[in-house]
């Protein structure tokens, strides 16, 4: 009981030296810098008073292990939080080992002094997991307080010490009492400016936020008197009319859950628990689609508990959506959205990382460049991959739906920093299949190819089902080969970065059916296709004057069957990246890119015969007229926007006359 009651000073029995003392090499200016630079948010003051009461009973704790003088028990360990709006002061008590004097004196009266830290290091063969380790924590107090007291008594002593200080002037020590050992901190909350609402701390529901948000999970109970109401009881002589009264009173209430679901063994977790933890803590009403548990020990020493979302939220694709894990230091949270702990292909990925070997009291610019983050975060990458391997080999289904969601996200992953990632997500990717009407995966394609088959062939559009009726596709069908179905505008890209796919020895390069040589000709045929266009020379030339800077080319088609014509491309940029890049901001008009594009005619067809007859009856308008008409078709046919269609249009109605 004597735990939560208000300390009482005696003021008879303090000492009369008040002078105020003045921090030891420290100044106003380096206080306001701890302040305002290393803490993001004023809410964070909480969090770290609270992490180092979680230290001073840990340290009672240890001591207990080897001294029998040490008779509280582990269960009887907790911190107390109290609010007093009408004296604007918040109190935190903790019955943990306390402060001497002299500890006041060195733990407080120099900034950026950490007993915690001192106490590990001569534990160092000890297992001992301490939170705050930097020694500035405890400062932070004042970004909402105008006067911060500390009073504490040491275990194993009968003084007890108050430490009082209002800012960078100083502070002063004066002996005082307390009936338990333990350290009690004291904040009078600043008045509120135009600027500040420093009224939201003496909010009961607000404190309560900031304890589930930063310190759920400290491993001793955080207990608060809460203000609660309940209906009073009907009173037996009550009427019918009886309209029901309440009243108020206060109990006692454990704010922290304490425990983490990251640090249970995955065998004593149940999924519905994992699900509803997902759920809960980031605000999603599916499953996810994988739970993936993760614990080293080592170099990088953590705990994660990562889930692959069933869905991808609203804004995935836009700027406005951040990626991160929430990142704690001992089960404390010390961001909500650590970036650094993922690459951007897998920003998808939700989840907890704690890690005992981060110091709590640090800021984002000190973290990006912790060592200790980038082995974690290694570490993670590979898990994470493994894992989605895994669903992808052995609940196919599921990752089909995945890639859905996210396969657009590892695709760029692939495509960006100049391919550097391609080969760590390549086997990753899936794209839709011709042939098996379904996604399937480059090492599935390898698998099913014919011996004789020299390329991964693919076509780029926006459609599946017009892409398999392509002209080019009529061919490499037909010769029982199967055709990637590349719809989204990032596939290609993704492809030309790869440039192939397989073992050493068996690499297939990956070959779009509209643009270059296909690899399907026969010599005879590629020489009879030769022969050919020289002998049409004088018609090929006719119809690339008439269509001018349209193409590079005019010649014989060794791609097409049944169809007319066709339009390819030479060059690295094909006709489906030309249309994407064309479609992004800035490139209109003359900075729009141009493919080399080539108009190719398939010399069996009557149409050619038709085109044939009009150049040797020298009838070079109606010539250049069906030139133009073809090669708006071509363009049609591979979902390419033509220029005038208005005038194509009158050129068709011409022809129907």
């Amino acid at each position: 009981a004597n735990f939560h009651l208000k300390y009482i000073l005696n003021k008879k029995g303090e000492r009369s030296n008040m002078a105020v003392k003045q921090f030891k090499a420290e100044s106003k200016k380096l206080l306001d810098l701890m302040i305002n630079s290393i803490y993001s948010n004023k809410e964070i003051f909480l969090r770290e008073l609270i992490s180092n009461a979680s230290d001073a009973i840990d340290k009672l704790y240890f001591k207990s292990l080897t001294d029998h003088s040490v008779t509280t028990k582990k269960e009887d360990y907790k911190i107390f939080l109290a609010l007093d709006k009408d004296s604007r002061t918040i109190t935190l008590t903790d019955n943990g080992i306390g402060m001497t004097k002299e500890e006041l004196e060195k733990n407080l009266g120099t900034i950026a002094r950490s007993g915690s830290f001192d106490f590990k290091a001569e534990n160092k063969a000890e297992d001992i997991d301490i939170i705050g380790q930097f020694g500035v924590g405890f400062y932070s107090a004042f970004m909402v307080a105008s006067r911060v007291t500390v009073i504490s008594r040491a275990f194993g002593s009968e003084e007890a010490w108050k430490w009082e200080s209002k800012g960078a002037e100083g502070y002063t020590i004066t002996q005082t009492e307390k009936d338990e050992p333990g350290t009690q901190i004291i904040l009078v909350v600043k008045e509120s400016t135009e600027k500040e609402n420093y009224d939201e701390f003496l909010d009961e529901y607000n404190l309560v936020r900031i304890v589930k948000k930063y310190s759920d999970y400290v491993r001793y109970p955080i207990e608060m008197y809460r203000e609660k109401s309940r209906q009073k009881e009907k009173p037996a002589d009550a009427g019918e009319d009886y309209e029901p009264e309440y009243e108020s009173y206060t109990e006692l209430e454990t704010l922290n859950s304490m425990v983490p679901l990251w640090k249970r063994a995955k065998k004593d977790v149940a999924d519905e628990e994992y699900n509803q933890f997902y759920k809960d803590k980031f605000y999603d009403y599916t499953d996810p689609a994988r739970v993936i548990v993760s614990r080293t020990e080592g170099t990088a020493t953590y705990n994660a508990l990562l889930f692959v979302p069933g869905r991808a939220p609203y804004n995935y694709y836009t700027r406005e959506y951040e990626k991160g894990l929430q990142l704690y230091a001992s089960g404390v949270l010390i961001m909500e959205k650590c970036a650094d702990l993922l690459p951007d292909y897998f920003s998808f990925v939700k989840g907890v990382v704690d890690s005992q070997d981060l110091s709590l009291n640090i800021s984002r610019e000190m973290l990006q460049q912790d060592g200790q983050l980038k082995l974690i975060r290694g570490s993670l990458e590979k898990k994470i991959k493994n894992e989605l391997n895994a669903m992808k080999n052995n609940e196919r289904e599921k990752y089909d739906e995945f890639f859905k969601n996210f396969g657009r996200q590892l695709k760029f992953g692939c495509y960006a920093d100049y391919g550097m990632n391609a080969e760590l997500l390549k086997d990753l990717l899936l794209f839709y299949s011709a042939k098996e009407k379904k996604l399937i995966t480059l090492a599935e394609y390898l698998e099913k190819m014919p011996g004789e088959q020299k390329y991964i062939y693919y076509a780029a559009g926006e459609s599946a089902d017009r892409l398999a009726k392509l002209p080019a596709a009529e061919l490499v069908l037909e010769k029982g080969f199967d055709l990637l179905l590349l719809t989204e505008d990032v596939d290609e890209f993704c492809l030309q970065v790869l440039r192939h796919y397989g073992e050493k020895d068996k690499e297939k390069e990956f070959k779009n059916i509209s643009g270059g040589e296909l690899g399907l000709e026969t010599e005879e045929e590629k020489k009879a296709a030769q022969e050919a266009s020289e002998a049409s020379k004088p018609l090929f030339d006719a119809m690339k004057e008439a269509l001018g800077d349209k193409v590079t080319d005019v010649r014989i088609s060794t791609r097409l069957k049944s169809h007319p014509v066709c339009i390819s491309s030479e060059g690295p940029l094909s006709l489906e990246m030309e249309k994407v890049l064309g479609s992004m901001p800035g490139a209109e008009g003359e900075m729009a890119p141009k493919s080399q594009k080539v108009l190719e005619l398939n010399g069996e067809h009557p149409v050619f015969a038709k085109l044939k007859a009009l150049q040797e009856a020298g009838d070079k308008e109606t010539l250049g007229r069906y030139a133009d008409i073809l090669y708006n078709q071509a363009l049609l046919i591979e979902g390419l926007p033509i220029e005038d269609p208005v005038a194509y249009a009158q050129a068709v109605c011409e022809l129907m006359k």
